[in-house]
């Protein structure tokens, strides 16, 4: 019996979704309440411009929005198809250390980190890996190279003088306003020369931390964050205070807000900054809401402690919207904004930059005595493309390829990893948080899937505080061929083998 399809002339959901999005939104209802099965033929593109008197560019940019998010798949010459809806048979990741009654942890301290993430590292660097699934970036084909290069070509003929020319102390003038410029789609309003050009993130994080601290103080962080963050807070002899995140919501804000009041207190010990990553967060993949940034940028407002964020994977959401920094809420320069071109252009492009707020002077000079200049050809080439209509092209094909790339990621954990298994598929970005059952050592598949060749990221990396053990963070950076699939399937094995192992000990047990 073929599939009858309501016609409303006005589509629900909020007014100020473009309107592409409310039509596929009111489809996307009706194949999560049944009414459209996977396998049903969707309606073509004339009958919903028929249907809902909508231009073919809207029903168009439905239709690829649906495809992209994994619900649809484009058939040659016959139109397109329901799919079997994603993440079938995983529930969402577990929300217990986001609650509002959760205590935040007592104490901060740091118990070597940096061993235990060192050797895990050396392991994957000593083992014959055929599988890469821990790295947090994509695959070569993913980034624009042919641009890249031609850039590349162009600046050197035209100028090679540039290889023998000293650089500028801040950055180059045509990257800083380059950069300027695109702050403006995510509501900052910036002077190019605020723009503070780094030799990736993480010199910009280090720096901005020790503009703000000194050696044994306090700092906030998510838990789990990502591992490098803890690695240069440990660095800098600075003690780490984990606080719950949640996969939806990021940072919890109540146990911020316990924090903060306890060490406002006679006697306790302060709290000097909150690091955080709000927008796709790594590696949970958290997109703060807009409401809980503003309440965290005025949470650590009032009382005067540095906000840093961490937003080098914002343009890798899931859709052509921008997000919002933090940054778009400080009234009083007290958010250092952090980012790079690193993982949205090309790996092996190193550029950074910061929003250092009041403490623009002093990050200057820390960055000038930490690494001088940050060298000017990669810089003169970055501000060519992004100032070019190429690199909005580059970004939606990237954001694309990627949300087709996770969808798939996502349905092989759901068809091989055991029950009990969770996920919360985020709104963008390379990587996926997937927790296992009780009784699955995310350290020991570890080991036993590197044995094997396949190297993943144990969830244990990303807490100091002993968090995580049964949880891995996979990269969904490659496109989803046989030999990821497979990979797959054996870290179902290898952790139903674990629980199976469990359930016989359990058995023994007098």
């Amino acid at each position: 019996m073929p599939t009858t399809f309501p016609s409303p002339t006005l589509l629900p959901g909020p007014s100020q979704a473009p309107l592409y999005r409310r039509l596929a939104g009111h489809y996307l209802d009706a194949m999560r309440a049944g009414s459209l099965q996977p396998g049903d033929r969707f309606p073509s593109v004339r009958r919903l411009m028929r249907d809902h008197a909508v231009s073919l560019s809207t029903a168009l940019q439905a239709c690829r929005q649906l495809e992209d998010d994994g619900w649809l798949e484009a058939r040659p010459r016959s139109g397109f198809f329901v799919r079997r809806p994603r993440r079938a048979g995983l529930p969402p990741a577990n929300e217990r250390l986001a609650r509002a009654d959760a205590p935040p942890l007592p104490s901060a301290d740091y118990t070597g980190l940096h061993s235990r993430v060192s050797r895990v590292l050396a392991m994957g660097e000593q083992a014959a890996v055929r599988v890469n699934l821990a790295l947090a970036v994509g695959a070569p084909g993913l980034y624009p190279a042919q641009i890249l290069q031609r850039g590349m070509t162009r600046l050197l003929r035209s100028q090679p003088q540039l290889v023998a020319t000293m650089p500028r102390r801040h950055g180059h003038p045509d990257l800083q306003a380059a950069l300027a410029r695109r702050a403006l789609a995510r509501g900052l309003q910036v002077a190019p020369q605020e723009v503070i050009v780094t030799q990736g993130c993480v010199e910009a994080i280090n720096v901005a931390l020790r503009a703000v601290t000194q050696p044994g103080d306090t700092v906030v962080v998510e838990s789990p964050t990502f591992f490098g963050l803890l690695q240069v807070l440990e660095s800098l002899g600075l003690k780490a205070l984990e606080l719950p995140t949640s996969p939806t919501n990021g940072l919890s804000l109540d146990a911020l807000a316990y924090v903060l009041a306890q060490a406002d207190q006679p006697g306790a010990t302060p709290v000097r900054a909150v690091l955080v990553m709000p927008n796709l967060h790594n590696p949970l993949g958290a997109v703060m809401p807009d409401a809980h940034k503003a309440a965290l940028v005025g949470l650590c407002a009032q009382h005067r402690v540095a906000l840093i964020e961490d937003d080098i994977y914002a343009d890798m959401v899931a859709d052509d919207r921008p997000l919002k920094p933090l940054k778009a809420w400080d009234r009083d320069g007290g958010v250092i904004h952090c980012a790079s071109l690193n993982k949205v252009l090309a790996p092996g492009v190193r550029l950074g930059w910061l929003l250092a707020g009041r403490w623009q002077a002093r990050v200057e000079m820390l960055k000038y005595t930490q690494s001088r200049y940050t060298e000017e050809l990669w810089q003169r080439v970055a501000a060519e493309v992004l100032d070019s209509p190429a690199f909005d092209r580059h970004l939606h094909q990237l954001r694309g390829a990627l949300n087709r790339q996770r969808a798939q990621m996502a349905e092989a954990v759901a068809r091989h990893f055991p029950d009990g298994t969770r996920l919360s598929p985020p709104p963008g970005g390379l990587l996926l948080w997937v927790e296992l059952p009780a009784g699955v050592d995310a350290e020991r598949l570890f080991e036993q899937a590197l044995a094997l060749g396949i190297k993943i990221a144990p969830g244990s990396l990303f807490s100091n505080a002993g968090l995580f053990r049964h949880c891995i963070r996979l990269n969904c950076g490659a496109v989803h061929g046989p030999e990821v699939e497979a990979a797959v399937q054996t870290l179902g094995a290898l952790a139903s083998a674990q629980l199976a192992e469990v359930a016989a000990a359990a058995v023994r047990q007098p």
